[in-house]
């Protein structure tokens, strides 16, 4: 199962690589896009080492984790408009640098780099807390509400370190043009939230009550 499992993830890793490669230096027009590299750096390597460190340790988990095949119909759309914000921006990102029209100083694109990976680091910590983590909205068997550590904070701790990592991408890559375009993505975790927790409610014995005991869902004292 390791080794099936293995290529699996490989493939989809390497995959997802030459698709964000061609999407930003194509445009761009050259390889000398260190905004692009520095995104890469920031986005993949830790990509790879979860990875290997999930194939050792929890493999039914990075099996979940490479499931992602929605079966509810509106988080069905929240995918395609996510995608089509991803391929937006990665596009956007590209031009602006080409072409100059407003590219953010490098500081802001070092900082943002920097909370991304705080983002991730935070991704693995939710990883490690829980492991019913599928990338799909969906009951599973034995699944039981978690109500403890980063899930006594927010109830959905895994879209917070999503908003950290997604809302920095544009500024890794210093394109405030992007950035504006990616602004979409909270309005699309609203939706898929909202739909999230009536998956649960109908179908995680608990979790009403883990609502009215944990009070936020992604941002502690805000929302």
């Amino acid at each position: 199962m390791k080794h099936s499992l293995l290529v699996q993830a490989l493939i989809k890793y390497l995959s997802a690589l030459a698709m964000v490669g061609v999407l930003l230096f194509l445009p761009a027009g050259t390889w000398n896009y260190w905004n692009a590299w520095l995104f890469i750096g920031v986005l993949f390597i830790p990509m790879f080492f979860s990875g290997m460190i999930m194939i050792r340790k929890n493999p039914e988990l990075l099996a979940k984790r490479l499931n992602s095949k929605e079966k509810e119909t509106p988080q069905k759309k929240v995918i395609f408009f996510s995608a089509l914000m991803f391929i937006g921006g990665f596009l956007l990102a590209a031009f602006d640098f080409r072409y100059q029209w407003l590219h953010l100083p490098a500081w802001i694109s070092i900082a943002a780099a920097v909370v991304m990976f705080a983002g991730y680091l935070l991704y693995f910590e939710v990883m490690r807390e829980k492991t019913f983590l599928s990338r799909t909205v969906e009951i599973q068997e034995k699944q039981k509400v978690i109500d403890t550590k980063l899930y006594g904070i927010v109830r959905h701790p895994m879209y917070t370190s999503t908003l950290l990592i997604f809302c920095m991408i544009p500024l890794v890559l210093g394109s405030f043009y992007a950035f504006l375009l990616y602004l979409l993505y909270p309005i699309i975790l609203i939706k898929r939230i909202q739909n999230e927790e009536k998956v649960l409610l109908e179908g995680l014995d608990g979790y009403a009550e883990y609502m009215k005991k944990v009070k936020y869902k992604v941002i502690p004292g805000i929302w």
